[in-house]
C-alpha cells in the first residue's frame, strides 16, 4: 500500500500491507512494541518525562544487536524503542530493535531520524489531545512508516 492524497494512512492495517519496505519496521516476532501500562498522556506530555524513565544498558544493547544478528557498527544503526518512550514505550526489549540511520532499499533511503519525526508528531498530537495515548502507540506499531508518508507533505 502506498500512502496517496486522501488516504486514511493511520488506520491500522488488521494485518494487512505496510506502506514501506520490511526493512523499515523491527522483526514483530522480536520486537512487537512495549509500554509501560500505567504511563499516561498527562505523564508523557511532562517536559522531562522520556530523560526520566530511559534506562538501557550497553549490555542490553548488545543483546538487541544479537537478538537481530546485525553487527554493531558505529553510524549504522541505534538501539531504538520502536513505541518511543515519548509515547509511553518501555524499555524492555520487546521494544527495542536496531533501527538503521539509512535503509537502502526503503524510498529515498530514509531511517531513524524519519522515525523520530513521527514520533515527534505522534507525541505533539497527544499532548494536544487530538489523539489518546494508547492511539499513538498503535498508530506508531502498525505502520510508522505510513503515517510519515502523510506529514512528510
Amino acid at each position: 500500500m502506498q500512502c496517496r492524497d486522501g488516504d486514511d494512512c493511520t488506520a491500522a492495517s488488521g494485518g494487512g500491507a505496510k506502506a514501506g519496505p520490511a526493512s523499515l519496521y523491527p522483526n514483530p516476532s522480536l520486537t512487537a512494541g512495549d509500554v509501560f501500562p500505567n504511563a499516561t498522556a498527562k505523564e508523557v506530555c511532562v517536559s522531562g518525562y522520556s530523560s526520566s524513565v530511559r534506562s538501557v544498558s550497553s549490555d542490553e544493547k548488545a543483546a538487541v544487536y544479537q537478538r537481530y544478528g546485525v553487527r554493531n557498527e558505529p553510524g549504522k544503526h541505534e538501539v531504538d524503542h520502536f513505541i518511543s518512550l515519548e509515547l509511553g514505550g518501555s524499555n524492555m526489549v520487546t521494544n527495542l530493535w536496531p533501527e538503521p540511520y539509512v535503509t537502502p532499499d526503503a524510498p529515498n533511503k530514509i531511517g531513524a531520524h524519519e522515525k523520530d519525526k513521527v514520533e515527534n508528531y505522534l507525541h505533539d498530537q497527544v499532548c494536544k489531545n487530538a489523539l489518546t495515548l494508547p492511539q499513538a502507540q498503535e498508530q506508531i506499531r502498525t505502520d510508522w512508516y505510513a503515517i510519515y508518508l502523510k506529514i512528510a507533505k
